[in-house]
């Protein structure tokens, strides 16, 4: 359902998509535009070739616009208590809004965020600036290398949301990466990683047996339709050492404007269908989304 606009409302978006343009400007990893929000004053979307990665407010850094991102958010909400600093790893940057969440929602967080592309990074910071009081640093850098130098249990929280054209390199889903992040993480700390998959759903699945190889406790969270294959789409994958907060990340996640579905215990064990863990040797990258994702 839509929402209703008046029309002084309507002329102010007209002036506002008048008067700001998108950003455009090649990075690293392609073509970067940052277009503006019709809907938000200070709000943009980045897209990388075309493919929207990330959505930032600026004067409300604490809304999520992205479906897969607000599912993150709830893993970010559910870490320790309510606003109590954490201490983040972000592999992958984008236009660091996790990372602009977090800050907000828990002040006085310390944060790492691992973004490859330099020039993203400079275009982010140029046009999008983080809040100066945010304990945010950003390192330059291949995501596992850049994990390999967070100090062994320094991290509440690893989120992996690594994507170079449309997919997750491969050296980022075997079990050898994730001995590091276990190693970065402290005993009762959580990763979580946004997958991006379809039918067949082999690269989730083979995901999930990784990540149930090298951690004691899992859960999913994704659209029921993606889980039936139906479609292609993001999925969240939650691991830890310690219990999960399950009943109320299922909560959260049903009621999201898109529920989500949190799959664990036996039901996700079952979904893997025989799946085996990946290692580097046999790693290959996440399956391109088909072209009719994006339009």
């Amino acid at each position: 359902m839509g929402r209703s606009r008046n029309p002084r409302q309507t002329r102010d978006t007209r002036r506002r998509q008048t008067a700001v343009e998108a950003v455009v400007e090649a990075v690293d990893g392609g073509l970067a535009q940052l277009v503006p929000d019709p809907d938000r004053s200070r709000a943009w979307t980045l897209l990388i070739d075309g493919a929207p990665q990330s959505h930032v407010d600026l004067d409300d850094p604490a809304y999520l616009s992205f479906e897969y991102q607000r599912r993150l958010g709830h893993v970010i909400d559910l870490v320790a208590p309510p606003g109590k600093p954490v201490h983040a790893v972000h592999l992958g940057g984008g236009a660091f809004t996790l990372a602009r969440y977090a800050a907000a929602t828990r002040p006085r967080s310390t944060q790492q965020v691992v973004e490859r592309d330099a020039s993203l990074v400079q275009l982010v910071r140029r046009e999008l600036p983080l809040d100066p009081n945010a304990r945010i640093r950003v390192r330059s850098a291949d995501a596992r290398a850049g994990l390999a130098k967070v100090p062994d249990g320094w991290a509440d929280l690893v989120i992996a949301d690594v994507f170079s054209g449309a997919r997750t390199p491969a050296h980022l889903t075997s079990t050898e990466f994730l001995d590091e992040v276990r190693r970065a993480l402290r005993p009762s700390g959580v990763y979580a990683a946004n997958l991006a998959d379809g039918p067949p759903l082999a690269h989730l699945r083979g995901q999930i047996a990784t990540a149930a190889a090298r951690f004691a406790e899992l859960a999913l969270i994704a659209d029921p339709a993606v889980l039936r294959g139906k479609r292609f789409g993001n999925a969240v994958l939650v691991a830890s050492d310690a219990p999960l907060p399950l009943a109320e990340l299922t909560r959260r996640a049903a009621s999201d404007p898109h529920p989500g579905r949190v799959e664990h215990g036996r039901p996700l064990s079952d979904f893997t269908g025989g799946a085996v863990p990946v290692t580097d040797a046999a790693a290959v990258a996440s399956p391109a989304p088909p072209p009719s994702v994006f339009r």
